[in-house]
């Protein structure tokens, strides 16, 4: 199961920022799920890209599909943090992630 909360607050409501926290799995139909959440937070606000971050603090476990979508929206710029160790090396090589 995942859990995916938009913990934006009110100081970057600006429309440029989104934080998404995660707790639980990257696995199975939820890698679509968070697919789909992505793409919505990042619409097209106006001409401006927004930037999105995911906080991982709370993220137990990547499966293959995961971990690919993970290296997709890395290719996106999205800001990966607060991972634990485990995490940290699961994405290793596919995304960068602020800890």
């Amino acid at each position: 199961m995942l859990r995916i909360t938009d913990a934006t607050t009110a100081e970057n409501m600006s429309g440029d920022a989104v934080l998404l926290r995660l707790e639980g799995q990257v696995t199975g139909p939820w890698v679509e799920e968070l697919r789909r959440v992505c793409a919505e937070a990042l619409g097209n606000n106006g001409h401006r890209q927004r930037h999105l971050v995911i906080d991982l603090a709370n993220v137990s476990f990547l499966d293959a599909d995961g971990i690919a979508l993970f290296r997709e929206l890395a290719d996106r710029r999205i800001v990966f943090a607060n991972s634990s160790a485990f995490i940290a090396q699961q994405l290793q090589g596919v995304a960068d992630v602020i800890r």
